[in-house]
């Protein structure tokens, strides 16, 4: 196995350090701290509960390397590794959150889309002020944990229904329902975030009225 470990697969990196070689976890935790981080983040919110959640996560990243099996890359193990943590730290501190009023099947599927006003036609530097993302991120925050996970790990992160119907130990329909009442959940939030602010806008006075 090369020393170069800059250079290596994550393939490479895992079976060094299975074999004691420590510098090659370093390696992994180089590469992956930075997204791991960022993982927890969007589910915690929180940037101490974040910090602590990535150390645990590689703690027992290193701790279950040696039964770390190439059935699944590592990336996506170690995202499980990482979601299973932030989750464990978020539940210590839940108070409750949002119930949903959405469309849904008898069986939990995503049932017919409910009809909702369309704020995407919303001038771009609108969507993007930082009021607005405030508000969608505490939309987020405030989804039910099994959705937001979903929502992070899908929208957020960028990774694929398989990935992450993988690492929440999922079926790909679960997770392709569990994403669209989330989106649902975040754009009916928006809707009303728009709405009112039009609605403060048109009560405003006239300029150069007393």
């Amino acid at each position: 196995m090369t020393t170069d470990f800059k250079s290596a697969t994550d393939e490479q990196l895992v079976q060094a350090a299975q074999a004691g070689a420590t510098r090659a976890f370093d390696e992994l935790v180089r590469r992956y701290q930075e997204k791991v981080y960022r993982l927890s983040f969007k589910i915690l919110r929180h940037e101490d509960d974040a910090a602590e959640a990535l150390q645990d996560a590689f703690l027992s990243a290193y701790r279950g390397l040696k039964n770390f099996k190439a059935e699944s890359t590592f990336s996506t193990w170690l995202y499980r590794i990482a979601t299973n943590a932030s989750l464990m730290k978020y539940r210590k501190r839940r108070d409750g959150h949002v119930s949903l009023e959405q469309s849904q099947g008898p069986d939990g599927e995503a049932g017919e889309a409910l009809q909702l006003p369309d704020w995407s036609t919303q001038p771009m530097q609108e969507l993007l002020d930082a009021e607005t993302r405030a508000v969608m991120g505490e939309g987020i925050q405030r989804l039910p944990e099994e959705l937001r996970t979903v929502f992070v790990l899908r929208d957020i992160q960028e990774l694929s229904n398989q990935e992450v119907a993988e690492i929440l130990d999922l079926t790909v329909a679960a997770v392709k329902s569990r994403l669209h009442r989330a989106r649902l959940a975040l754009r009916d939030r928006l809707n009303r975030y728009f709405a009112d602010k039009l609605s403060r806008k048109d009560r405003r006075p006239p300029r150069g009225t007393a």
